[in-house]
């Protein structure tokens, strides 16, 4: 299979248990399943959506890429190719929808990830090539494809350098100078020298500004959010939809909307019909976004070190941008 990736070029992909996982039915979902969630909402007027896929299958296959490309381990490579299956459609739009406490941290699908892999075809399959569906479960045995913030793995490296290749906030010359300067030490991320970990970082925060935590994101898992919960209310879709398509649950929603008025004003507020702005003093509900930020390691005076240790702004950079991010959001109707 040749597979070619907007981030780390061209591919030949033959490993049979790699195969047989992309081609599950639990991988195919993804490319329904939008890694920032509701296009309508976060996609800027310039940028060409169909010129580039900004799906978990993309991000999956980027971070099980990423994960070969610096030799991690088969194992690795599996966790790494698996880890999103348990994204709900409009992805971390759920975490406002099934009011389980999650809004602050992002966490729902971490959450019943274990649990929803084992009700997949994906045991059947790691089984057969002889591996262990436990250690395969397990975090801690993959620290380069999964750590806390403000640490580096290669899930946050990915999706990170795709949303800014995808927005154009990260041009090829850029993207390939990060790239070429992240190595492998003591089972973790590193750059070569401070300059390109503070560019990355600089960068990563950016993205958190702008798309991760900013209003246009609370604005969508707001709206997303509180249209899927009257949904489910109203059952006109059920929680096993959730875990479907993100096409599946629009369609099935626009089949009540001219029947629903209260429907119909969630839908256009999801939908940039009807504005929203942040107004702490006259608001109709507040919203919380989880917030990223990273503090990467690097090559320093030959020594290892991270950019806080270097740049002591970074650190109070770090403590605040770590909170999660309120808004009051006031609709225009």
């Amino acid at each position: 299979m040749l597979y070619k990736d907007r981030l780390y070029g061209e591919f030949k992909i033959a490993e049979p248990i790699i195969l047989e996982l992309i081609n599950s039915p639990s991988l195919q979902r993804l490319k329904d399943v939008d890694v920032a969630g509701y296009r309508p909402l976060w996609v800027k007027p310039d940028v060409n959506v169909g010129k580039y896929d900004h799906s978990r299958f993309a991000h999956s296959l980027g971070v099980y890429l990423l994960l070969r490309k610096y030799n991690a381990t088969l194992e690795e490579q599996v966790a790494g190719l698996i880890h999103d299956v348990s994204h709900s459609t409009f992805s971390h739009c759920i975490d406002y929808v099934l009011d389980d406490g999650s809004e602050k941290e992002h966490n729902h699908q971490d959450n019943l990830f274990n649990d929803f892999v084992r009700r997949t075809k994906i045991p059947k399959i790691i089984k057969r090539y002889g591996l262990d569906l436990e250690y395969i479960l397990n975090d801690k045995n993959f620290p380069l494809k999964e750590k806390e913030l403000p640490d580096l793995c290669a899930d946050r490296i990915d999706y990170s350098l795709r949303t800014a290749v995808i927005f154009g906030e990260l041009n090829d010359v850029d993207k390939n100078y990060i790239l070429d300067n992240l190595i492998i030490e003591n089972s973790s991320w590193v750059f070569k020298d401070f300059e390109s970990a503070k560019k990355y970082a600089e960068l990563f925060l950016k993205l958190n500004t702008i798309y991760y935590s900013g209003l246009p994101s609370a604005i969508m898992f707001r709206t997303v959010g509180d249209c899927l919960r009257y949904a489910l209310r109203k059952a006109y879709i059920s929680k096993d939809d959730l875990y479907t398509t993100d096409k599946n649950v629009l369609s099935k929603i626009k089949k009540h909307l001219e029947d629903d008025e209260q429907l119909k004003l969630f839908y256009e507020r999801m939908n940039k019909k009807i504005k929203a702005s942040n107004n702490p003093e006259n608001y109709d509900t507040q919203v919380f976004c989880k917030s990223r930020v990273v503090n990467p390691w690097c090559k320093y005076n030959g020594e290892i070190k991270q950019v806080s240790d270097i740049d002591t702004n970074w650190a109070k950079t770090l403590e605040k941008e770590l909170k999660p991010k309120q808004y009051f959001l006031k609709f225009e109707k």
